[in-house]
């Protein structure tokens, strides 16, 4: 349930924002199980909203924080963002219960800074995170 409830609040703060996002949540393992569309959002961007919550429950950081830790290393860099699934752009937050990882949420519609905030009012909806802009 806390899982819709963050896809929710995500496309709930993009109206706030006058954007329009695809909201995705995945499990520890990748394994999608929240979804939800906003008005008017691109179709696409529901498979980078997959994308970056993939690449942040897969790597335990934020999805625009994987290029930078990797920026340094060109070829680690093209290689792993050449991967399926993965989004080196932000969007994407780990979901932690205390220090346990067990997903991600990852926005995709707006800009990569609407979409970081409204992943992030997502978290907080459900008590993991705060509420910005």
């Amino acid at each position: 349930m806390a899982a819709f409830e963050a896809v929710r609040a995500a496309v709930t703060r993009a109206e706030e924002l006058a954007v329009a996002v695809n909201a995705s949540v995945v499990d520890a393992g990748g394994r999608e199980i929240a979804f939800l569309r906003g008005d008017g959002a691109f179709l696409p961007s529901g498979q980078i909203a997959r994308d970056k919550a993939y690449t942040a429950a897969g790597f335990g950081l934020p999805s625009g924080e994987l290029y930078q830790a990797l920026s340094g290393e060109p070829a680690v860099l093209s290689g792993i963002t050449g991967q399926p699934n993965i989004a080196a752009f932000p969007g994407g937050v780990p979901i932690r219960v205390e220090d346990e990882l067990i997903g991600g949420i990852g926005v995709s519609g707006a800009s990569a800074e609407q979409d970081d905030i409204c992943a992030r009012a997502g978290l907080a909806a459900i008590g993991l995170g705060h509420r910005e802009g």
